[in-house]
Formats: C-alpha cells, sequence, structure tokens
C-alpha cells in the first residue's frame, strides 16, 4: 500500500494554512505547514513531499525566491502558486520557471483539492521506482508515433511524448479532438503503453446508448432490476477490473450516470443496477470527447467536480488540415493497409493536401478506399475522388481562399496569445490549447517573433 501523500504548504497568513490543511486531511493528505520561503527551503531539506502549494507574496523569502532556490537544490516536486487578482502575471512567470499551476484567490476549494490531487499523482507517477518492472514497450510500424497513430509533425511528436509519460501512471486520461481524428487509437495507445497491457482494454460509446442502457453497460445489472433483465451481467467497468476503460462521447452522459461516475473515480467501487452491493474495481479510465467540457460545466450541462477527475492528463488531437504534412505518410499507410499496388501522381497528392479534411484521417481512408477500387491499375486517379475533394478551379480558388484566411486568424490568434502571455510560450500555449512544440513550428511558419530580438 502507497504511503499516504505528504504536501509542504507555504504561506505567510496562519489562517490560510490550517484552513488548507483541514482540507487536505479530509482527502486523507499530510500536511507540513511553512510561513515564509525561508522556512519551506528548510522544510525541504528535511524530507521530500509529494506536492508544494505556495503563496506568492510573502516576507523574508517570497515564493518565486522559493521556487528558484528550490530548483538550485535539484528536482522540485510539483508546485501549485496561490495568487491574488492581479498577479496572474506573476504567476505565469513562475510557470516559465518550473511551476505546475497556479490558482488565483478567491478560489473555489473543490477545485484547489482536485488540483493538489492531480499534482500528487502526477508527480508521483513520474519518479522510478526502484526495481519497478520495466513495460514491454509495443514495436511501431512504419510511420508510426504511438501504436496505430501515423504521421511525423511536431503535434504528434509531442502528443506521443505525453502518452508515453501519462501511460505509466493510473490517472485518468481526457482525449479532446474532432471526430475522426484518432480518439481510440490514441487511448488503446495508453493501454498498450502501460503496466496494464496485458489486461482488457474494454470500450463504450457513450453517445450511441440511451441514458438506463448506459447505465447498465457500465455498471452491470441484477436480475429482475428492470423489463427483460432475465439474468445477472456484469457491466463493462467489471469486465474492464485491472485494465483500461475507454468512455467516448464523455459529453453525452446524462447527469445520474456522471454521478455515479464521479463514485468509481472517488471510490473505486460501482453498484450493479438493482443491486445494493458494493464492487471494488480497479480500472484506469480514459475518456474522449469532441465538446469543450469547460464550458459545458459552467453552464451546468456537466458536472465541474466530475470534469477535474477526469481531466487530469489532457491529449488534444489536431484535426488534419492542421498537419498537412502527415497525408503523404497516411497516404502510403493506408495503400499498405489495402495491399493496393498503385501509385499516386503529384496532381492527386495536391488535391489531397489541398482539401481541408472535415471528417479527417477517417474521411481520407473512406476517400483513398474509393480510388483504390475505382482505379484500374497503375495510378490513382483525380476523377476517382469524392467531388467535394476534386474540387474543380472555383472550389479550388476557394478552398485556396478558405485556407489563407485561416492562416491568417491562426497566426492573429498566436500574436494575441505572446502578447497577453508576456511573450512566454508556456503560457500562450496553454492559452492556445496546443502543445509548446506545436507553438514553436507555428511561430517558425508564419515568421512570428518578439519584438526587439
Amino acid at each position: 500500500m502507497a504511503d499516504r501523500p505528504h504536501i509542504l504548504v507555504v504561506d505567510d497568513k496562519e489562517s490560510m494554512r490550517d484552513m488548507l490543511s483541514l482540507a487536505m486531511a479530509a482527502r486523507k493528505i499530510d500536511v507540513t505547514q511553512a510561513g515564509d520561503g525561508l522556512a519551506a527551503l528548510d522544510a525541504c531539506k528535511r524530507r521530500r513531499f509529494d506536492a508544494i502549494v505556495s503563496d506568492l507574496k510573502m516576507p523574508r523569502l517570497d515564493g518565486m525566491g522559493f521556487l528558484k532556490e528550490l530548483r538550485k537544490a535539484g528536482d522540485v516536486p510539483p508546485f501549485i502558486f496561490i495568487t491574488a487578482h492581479g498577479s496572474v502575471k506573476d504567476a505565469v512567470t513562475a510557470m516559465g520557471l518550473g511551476a505546475s499551476d497556479f490558482i488565483e484567490k478567491p478560489f473555489d476549494l473543490t477545485e484547489f483539492e482536485f488540483k493538489v490531487e492531480r499534482a500528487i499523482e502526477e508527480g508521483r507517477a513520474s519518479r522510478a521506482k526502484p526495481g519497478e518492472v520495466e513495460v514491454k514497450q509495443p514495436e511501431l510500424k512504419s510511420g508510426e508515433v504511438l501504436p496505430g497513430l501515423i504521421g511525423n509533425s511536431p503535434q504528434l511528436i509531442e502528443i506521443a511524448d505525453i502518452v508515453k509519460r501519462a501511460a505509466r501512471s493510473t490517472v485518468p486520461v481526457l482525449i479532446l479532438g474532432e471526430s475522426g481524428t484518432g480518439k481510440e487509437l490514441v487511448a488503446r495507445a495508453v493501454h498498450a503503453l502501460s503496466p496494464r497491457a496485458d489486461k482488457p482494454f474494454v470500450a463504450v460509446n457513450a453517445g450511441a446508448l440511451a441514458a438506463g442502457v448506459l447505465e447498465s453497460e457500465l455498471f452491470g445489472h441484477e436480475k429482475g432490476a428492470f423489463t427483460g433483465a432475465d439474468s445477472q451481467r456484469k457491466g463493462r467497468f467489471e469486465m474492464a477490473n485491472g485494465g483500461t476503460l475507454f468512455l467516448d462521447e464523455l459529453a453525452e452522459i446524462p447527469a445520474s450516470t456522471q454521478v455515479k461516475l464521479l463514485r468509481v473515480l472517488q471510490d473505486k467501487h460501482i453498484e450493479r443496477v438493482g443491486g445494493s452491493e458494493s464492487i471494488k474495481v480497479d480500472v484506469r479510465l480514459v475518456c474522449a470527447t469532441n465538446k469543450d467540457l469547460r464550458t459545458l460545466s459552467k453552464a451546468g450541462a456537466f458536472r465541474e467536480d466530475l470534469y477535474y477527475r477526469v481531466n487530469v492528463v489532457t491529449v488534444q488531437l489536431p484535426s488534419l488540415r492542421e498537419r498537412p504534412e502527415d497525408i503523404p505518410v497516411l497516404v502510403q499507410h493506408f495503400l499498405k493497409k489495402e495491399n493496393a499496388k498503385q501509385t499516386v501522381p503529384e496532381a492527386v497528392q495536391a488535391l489531397l493536401k489541398g482539401y481541408q479534411w472535415p471528417g479527417n484521417v477517417r474521411e481520407l481512408e473512406n476517400a483513398l478506399r474509393r480510388m483504390i477500387a475505382l482505379a484500374p491499375s497503375g495510378e490513382l486517379r483525380a476523377q476517382d475522388l469524392p467531388a467535394e475533394v476534386q474540387g474543380g478551379g472555383g472550389a479550388s480558388a476557394a478552398a485556396s481562399g478558405l485556407t489563407g484566411d485561416l492562416e491568417r486568424i491562426e497566426k492573429n490568434a498566436i500574436l494575441a496569445a505572446m502578447n497577453e502571455s508576456g511573450w512566454n510560450q508556456s503560457r500562450a500555449a496553454r492559452v492556445l490549447g496546443v502543445g509548446r512544440t506545436a507553438l514553436q513550428y507555428k511561430m517558425k511558419k508564419y515568421g512570428i517573433q518578439k519584438p526587439g530580438t
């Protein structure tokens, strides 16, 4: 059994330290208190903490100075800053120094608790454990950055790095992206790269099931629980015990089922529909959605506490139009998958790269399968592409104009985010919802530089 988490709370106000300590005690998290940065440094010399929560403004040595000194001493545990309104710029600077998060006063205590728990889980997962059995890594095929995920764009390379690091832990993963971008492929990669790889991977699409059916599907039911329940049935959580459950279209889950899902994440127990027995389950939850859960939670359409629970590690998948350099690699992959012998002329390649692909990778694969089926031999033909991909002169010009508009909008958004963040790339990337590597790639593409450099 793992030791109880132990965090350091640093604040010059004793009342604040006591309040946070009481909140953490309720979560079975031990707390050491320090009144300023110097006292906190002394505490860090005596033991290692799972996470640190620190105020920014303090006498003797403030939070920023404390973080800088801690960095000099070596590895820094997950570090969360508490900042008063108006000091967010300082907190953003601290993120560039290695802080993992910040929360602005006055803050919601529930959100604070989840941020601390998330920091503890991520910190423990990132530390190598002596004697830990190395997870056997699956062999990647040509063109893959993760099992099943094809491409070599900066966005995918960064996603692969996040997935490989997250896979070692048991924390929930939230995968965001448009339909057809490969969310289930990423979920399967999380499982395949984890210590649970030899256990079940179970997938369920919440959007495809009615509310009553979904609850029974997830948690199972007892005999006689409802009309037609002629026998006891295990749900997907029990089927996935020891392994990974992939819950797609998370935003479609009704409120009553959200409550039960939250309990599983908090207590690791389920109850079958129509039953009263509490059944312990050990399941790694990976969720996916193409909707903005934060906006839905603020509007009351999705439980805010559940949002914080599932949003521990977030993977944002780019659309295919955001990574057109991956299209030739994907084309070759699908040709090989279909055992096709045809070649792809440059004119066809140009049409494929110029189209916006609203259906993303799934639409590209379907278009290629159509071409392969219709092409007599030798080369794939442009006339065998779907009409919307062929476009024609007017459509091509419109697509070109649309691409130019999108690039102009994207460039302006990046400039606005960089100016707002004081040209801190990490902060700007978070504002834009992309990875830092992807942001650097886009800045280079558009020639964006800090004024005066």
